[in-house]
């Protein structure tokens, strides 16, 4: 009999999943109450792989032996209840293709803010240094996808709390946690303990000869490390003082060292500038030590990497203005990185779905910085509230062209323009990816 498998959620990561059931044998099944984006659908017909989409068939759901569920599916949906009364296993699909990888290795990187540019600077080291790897998760695609149809040596894989949540049996050869702020708070009922095991989760199943990178300057992580069983041998990076093993800063300088290796480099070498960025360096350079990577190849990909899209994405400089396309900051701690590292005066847009943010964090740096706060949402009443008496004028506007335009209006020469939106996108977008292409287009229609 093959085992029942159903998939919850028909986007990359269940539809990458369905594939590699598909070509394990599993009698796959693939349901989601949404609609199912065309490309998906061609992909689910052409591997012969059923499914449903725009309601839950309950029925035949909870007949599984086992339910992969997509990160976007909180746990209160009553679907999910319903698996749950019935002591169903649920697993995530980073889960489901770390059965799969044979002898291959994960390197995985969470954290709050900075594990999308931590996770592409790792894969740009490896296969600096002509590794054999992939890079999958939240970037690019699919761990599953990834597993079924071009397997790798080493995977270098940006994850979520949401996929730590339903992990069994997932230990990655090396563990990096950026940082933990409070975010998705909405998931994990308020309760910010919560959150915080969540993350700490990427260490569960990790051996003594394993590796966990942490941010040693993070205070919730560094408050919170010792309330978990952490087996694995630990590498932590700062810039608050020297370490014996591990990364440190001083006096502009990045010191590397994990075993009998030692390196140092001058910070006015990384290719990407940004106190965050020094941090996201070190962490990728520690990532790549602990899998034998050597310091020379480590040296030349920093100085080579290419900041990612959407993320501190120079766009355009026009008429002396210059605009800067941050729309991956979908939460405070992301845009307090953002404007920390501006020199000039900001026109800042941001706003959004609101996912229980405290905007108290970014006062001192808006009220220092920001001359003029252009919103961009549908509910902007938060940012008003929080802002109203430290910036002479908030705008508000309801799409990222009337926000562009409005922002150009208010900008003088020597100015920045940033989108940095601390909130989701839902309410006017996609995602963040077609919050910030939207942000570009109406940048080069000015």
């Amino acid at each position: 009999m093959k085992q029942k498998l159903i998939i919850l959620g028909a986007g990359e990561s269940g539809v990458g999943a369905a594939l590699l059931a598909k070509q394990k044998g599993y009698d796959v099944f693939v349901s989601d109450a949404g609609v199912i984006p065309n490309h998906f659908i061609e992909e689910l017909k052409q591997n012969e792989i059923s499914f449903e989409q725009g309601s839950h068939d309950e029925n035949r759901i909870l007949e599984a032996d086992e339910v992969v569920k997509s990160p976007g599916i909180p746990e209160k949906t009553s679907i999910v209840k319903k698996i749950r009364a019935k002591n169903i296993s649920v697993i995530s699909e980073i889960e489901f293709a770390f059965r799969f990888i044979g002898n291959s290795e994960v390197v995985a990187i969470t954290g709050s803010n900075g594990k999308t540019t931590t996770t592409a600077l790792t894969y740009h080291i490896f296969k600096h240094a002509q590794k054999d790897c992939a890079m999958v998760g939240n970037i690019g695609f699919s761990f599953a996808r990834q597993v079924a149809q071009d397997p790798k040596s080493i995977y270098v894989a940006e994850i979520s709390s949401f996929q730590l949540d339903d992990i069994k049996s997932f230990r990655p050869k090396v563990a990096v946690l950026t940082n933990i702020t409070e975010d998705h708070l909405d998931r994990y009922d308020y309760k910010f303990e919560n959150y915080i095991s969540s993350k700490f989760r990427i260490t569960e199943n990790q051996k003594e000869e394993d590796v966990f990178i942490y941010n040693l300057d993070d205070e919730t992580t560094s408050k919170y490390l010792n309330h978990y069983p952490i087996k694995s041998t630990q590498a932590p990076i700062t810039m608050s003082k020297e370490l014996s093993q591990g990364a440190y800063l001083t006096n502009a300088k990045m010191y590397l060292k994990w075993k009998s290796e030692e390196m140092q480099m001058s910070v006015e070498d990384f290719a990407i500038k940004g106190k965050h960025n020094q941090y996201n360096s070190m962490a990728a350079s520690m990532a790549a030590t602990a899998m034998d990577i050597r310091k020379e190849k480590i040296r030349e990909a920093l100085q080579t990497f290419e900041s990612l899209e959407h993320r501190m994405e120079k766009v355009a400089t026009i008429k002396g203005v210059e605009f800067i396309n941050d729309s991956k900051a979908t939460n405070v701690n992301s845009t307090w990185y953002a404007l920390e590292s501006m020199t000039k005066p900001v026109i800042l847009i941001m706003g959004g779905v609101d996912k229980g943010n405290d905007y108290d964090l970014l006062k001192e740096l808006i009220s220092e910085k920001v001359k003029v706060i252009i919103c961009m949402g549908t509910d902007n009443q938060k940012i008003h509230e929080a802002f109203s008496d430290i910036v002479p004028l908030i705008v508000d506007t309801v799409s990222a062209k009337e926000a562009v335009e409005s922002s150009f209006h208010f900008a003088n020469k020597g100015e920045v323009v940033l989108l940095s939106p601390a909130c989701a996108s839902f309410d006017l977008f996609k995602n963040y990816e077609d919050r910030g292409n939207q942000f570009k287009e109406a940048v080069r229609d000015l």
